[in-house]
Formats: structure tokens, C-alpha cells, sequence
């Protein structure tokens, strides 16, 4: 038997379990709240809201509030000093470190070890099997995956907590043949200080059998920068000939995804997305050919969704996944392993099916413009953004965008600050592009533009080279999970950013 069919047999009984989502996904979410419930019963939380009552999901609804950070963190400073058994039965010795839309600069997400193991573990465990169905020849366990994750600190609250990045976390947790299979060395891995972190990846793995990159695009595009520089290569197939799969996440692939097929110029190269956030292993792009993804429904997470109309309500529709609708957008929301109950993570996604649910990741609750009611959702501003290079033959590297508020001698309008991998040859050209786009995929944007009557064309203004590189160091956040903000719906953080663009 061919090493092949031995991995695929290996695969063979979890993809048989996935493949009952598509007809008893909704007994098997029932399944996940019964389990939570009854292993939570005895916590604080658990007797405040009193699970033993609960028979049903409508009683889960009526007695168990949804909650945000601000709801949960007088739990997580009393778990930061050592206590056990408030929201989750367990000792939590572990926090993923999370930037985020909260007053605080930092969250601490609990990450108790039956969400290590029975969601982010097994939906990594997942992805390499949902890989080998696609890819049933692939050579994935003949060379080394190369790792690209945040930076782990020592949490001085409590003897025994620490915390950090989610991937640090997961580094520092993960099984002996995970640590064969992976580069760089774990110490390196964990380095906190990005840009000596960078240099030493590119040390420890330009000489190595790398045949697989995991990792958020934007920093994993810094690294294969570095690499090429360091070997003098055009493009990362003269550095890694056995490169055959970017497991992606965190961010929006589409602005990077042409730039990716030029860095790694082969047709055997194979890209799959994922939602492994701080909360939770929540999806896995399961079909080559679509880029939505599957959404996990056995790994101890029960979801529900808040219209996205609902948002801003104080008493919102939530509805669960027999529910949603497709086509609809939602804020996406938790009970978890980690004690997170009823927990808006802040993302928000459209739903492309119900059988199987599948889903596109669309933005965030809190990243969006609607300044002048036209909602326009990152997801919007990524496909804008991918016609308008395509178009212009350009690429952007990063951007962020807010709204100017009418004036004298203005309707109103969007004001991009955008950083070019390569500038277009006309700005103006690209703007306009830019504009008719998103009035292609928004019709609330395409409603406000019309004849100009309430909002005027978009303006973009040119970012210098490495501005938000700059703006997240100053901030002390450069590298790891954090990213760029991409919308906002007042100028906050967009005149901060341009008070560096000199």
C-alpha cells in the first residue's frame, strides 16, 4: 500500500464525520449545548443561569444573556489571579492575547485544554484532512511546515497562567509530531520581538524542505520577502521547489492572492483558508473551487447569529443554525470550551449555504462605514480593491479607510489611505474604479453615490512605504495576529495614521 493510501485510510473515518454536517447538522449542534451545559453546570456561571433547568435551546435563550469582553472580563481578572470553575470547570492555565474592538488596548481570551484539544487541535487536525481528500497525492509529511505565529509571554497575575498570541499558545502546547513536522525551532517560533524573530525564521529555514506556509498573508508576505532577499531569488519556487500549500487566515486573502501566484509561480501550489480565531476553530474551506468555508459543528462550539440589521438593537433577533437564510449577513456568536457563553466574538459572516452551513467572512461588527447609511463591509472594500488592481494592473500592500463628514464645501465621502506594492499609473484613474466597484457590490453604496446627491466620489490618499508598519509599532503591536483596521466608522484611527504619513 502507497504511503498516500495509508494517510488517506488515516483520514478516512473523520471525513465520513464531516460528512454528516450536511444532514444532521442541526442534531449535532444540539448535541454541543446539551455537552456545555451539562460539563458547566457546577460553575459559577453555570448555577447563576441555571443550566440544570435548561431543556431545550429556547430555554438557553431566555436564561443565558448574550455577552460581550466588557460582560465577561470581571470573570477573566478573577481567572488571571487564580481562580477556578467560574465559567468553565476546569483550571484555565492558558489566555490567547487579542487585540480587538474593546476598550481595553488587550483581551484575554480563556483557552482551557479541552478547547486546546477538542476544537483548535482538531480543527487543525481537520484542515490536513480535508487537504488529503482534495489532494489525496499530496507529499505534505515528506518535509516541513513552516509555522508563522505570534510572539508568548509569562502572564506575572498568577503563578502557572500565562498568555499570548493564539499561535504562540497552540506552539507551545502542540504534540511531539506536530514539533517533528514544523520550522522553526520552537525557541524562534516564540521570540517576541518581530523583526529579529523574522530574521532568525529566514536563518533557521531558507536551507530546509519547506512544502507547506501557515500563517496570516500579510506577515507571511514579509517573511518570503525576507527570504528572497537573503538567497537573491525571484520567487520562492528557486528557494522551496516542494512548496505545495499556503494554509491561510486571519485576514482577507483576496488583495494578496495575485501577488502570491507571482512570489510562488506553480501550478502545483494549493491555497486553503481557514477561521482559526482566539475564540475558537470556527471553519475550513473544504472545496478547492469555492472560497467560502465550512462551518465546524462538532468541536465543542455551539453558534449562533445575530441579523446584521440587529447589531445595534438592544434586544436583536438571535437565531441559531437551523435558522439562518442564505445570502443573509450575521454577527457571529459563541458558547464554547472556553467558558464563552452567548459571546459576540466581534466578526461578522455571509451565509452561501445551509446544507452543509458554509460561509464567507464579511467583517467585522465593529469595521465597517456606514457614516451616511451605506454599510459598506470590508468584504466589499476587498473586492472593490481586487477589480481596481486588476484593472490598473497595481497591487496594494495595505489600507485603511473612514469617512469625511459633510462640510461646506463637501456631501460627505470615503478617504482611503492606501500603501502600493505598485502605484498605479493614474490615482485618479484607480479611484474611480475603486468607486464604481463598490457601488457594484453595495447598493446601499451605490444608493448614497447616486448623481452624487449625498456622497461625493472616494478619495485616496497615497500611503508612504511601511506607514502601518510603523503605525502597529508604535502601537506595540507589530506582527504576530495583529492587523490593520481596515474600516472605521469615525476618523480616529485614520488621522492618527496620517499624522505619520510624511
Amino acid at each position: 500500500m502507497s504511503s498516500a493510501s495509508i494517510f488517506n485510510l488515516y483520514f478516512s473515518r473523520r471525513h465520513r464525520q464531516l460528512d454528516q454536517y450536511a444532514a444532521h447538522g442541526d442534531t449535532i449542534q444540539k448535541e454541543q449545548l446539551q455537552y456545555l451545559l451539562h460539563t458547566a453546570r457546577h460553575t459559577e456561571f453555570g448555577q447563576r443561569c441555571h443550566f440544570d433547568n435548561i431543556k431545550s435551546y429556547s430555554d438557553f435563550a431566555a436564561q443565558v444573556p448574550i455577552m460581550g469582553y466588557d460582560d465577561i472580563k470581571p470573570y477573566i481578572e478573577r481567572m488571571l489571579r487564580g481562580e477556578d470553575n467560574l465559567i468553565w470547570p476546569s483550571r484555565i492555565k492558558w489566555f490567547a492575547k487579542s487585540s480587538g474592538t474593546t476598550n481595553d488596548k488587550s483581551k484575554f481570551i480563556p483557552v482551557s485544554d479541552e478547547c486546546l484539544k477538542k476544537c483548535h487541535y482538531q480543527g487543525g487536525f481537520d484542515v490536513v484532512a480535508t487537504y488529503f481528500r482534495n489532494y489525496p497525492h499530496n507529499k505534505l509529511f515528506f518535509g516541513k511546515s513552516l509555522i508563522l505565529g505570534g510572539s508568548h509571554a509569562l502572564n506575572p497575575l498568577s503563578p502557572g497562567i500565562s498568555c499570548g498570541d493564539l499561535s504562540a499558545v497552540l506552539l507551545q502546547n502542540s504534540s511531539t509530531f506536530v514539533n517533528i513536522m514544523r520550522a522553526p525551532k520552537l525557541q524562534i517560533a516564540l521570540m517576541s520581538e518581530w523583526e529579529a524573530k523574522i530574521k532568525a525564521i529566514v536563518k533557521d529555514t531558507i536551507h530546509r524542505n519547506i512544502v507547506s506556509l501557515s500563517g496570516v498573508p500579510s506577515w507571511m508576505m514579509t517573511l518570503i520577502k525576507q527570504v528572497l532577499q537573503e538567497r537573491g531569488a525571484q520567487n520562492l519556487c528557486e528557494v522551496w521547489p516542494n512548496l505545495e500549500v499556503f494554509f491561510h487566515g486571519g485576514i482577507s486573502f483576496e488583495p494578496y492572492r495575485q501577488y502570491y501566484k507571482e512570489l510562488i509561480p506553480s501550478d502545483k501550489m494549493h491555497y486553503e483558508e481557514t477561521y482559526n480565531a482566539s475564540e475558537g476553530f470556527f471553519g475550513i474551506q473544504t472545496d478547492p473551487d469555492s472560497r467560502d468555508m465550512q462551518l465546524m459543528l462538532d468541536l465543542g462550539v455551539f453558534y449562533e447569529f445575530i441579523p446584521l440589521a440587529d447589531i445595534d438593537k438592544e434586544n436583536p433577533r438571535i437565531l441559531p443554525i437551523w435558522e439562518v437564510e442564505p445570502g443573509a449577513t450575521y454577527a457571529l456568536v459563541i458558547s464554547s470550551t472556553n467558558g464563552l457563553w452567548r459571546y459576540i466574538i466581534g466578526d461578522t459572516v455571509k451565509i452561501t449555504s445551509t446544507n452543509p452551513v458554509k460561509f464567507v467572512i464579511s467583517g467585522r461588527t465593529k469595521h465597517f462605514i456606514n457614516a451616511f447609511g451605506e454599510e459598506l463591509m470590508v468584504s466589499n472594500a476587498e473586492k472593490g480593491l481586487a477589480k481596481a488592481c486588476e484593472l490598473t494592473n497595481s497591487k496594494v500592500l495595505n489600507y485603511s479607510a473612514a469617512p469625511v463628514f459633510m462640510s461646506d464645501k463637501s456631501r460627505g465621502r470615503h478617504q482611503w489611505l492606501i500603501e502600493f506594492e505598485k502605484a498605479p499609473e493614474d490615482l485618479e484613474t484607480f479611484a474611480t474604479i475603486l468607486d464604481t466597484a463598490l457601488q457594484e457590490v453595495n447598493s446601499d453604496y451605490e444608493a448614497k453615490r447616486y448623481k452624487g446627491i449625498f456622497l461625493d466620489r472616494l478619495e485616496i490618499i497615497t500611503a508612504r512605504q511601511h506607514l502601518f508598519d510603523d503605525w502597529l509599532r508604535e502601537k506595540g503591536k507589530l506582527g504576530g495576529q495583529h492587523k490593520i483596521p481596515r474600516l472605521s466608522n469615525n476618523r480616529d484611527l485614520i488621522d492618527d495614521m496620517l499624522k505619520m504619513n510624511y
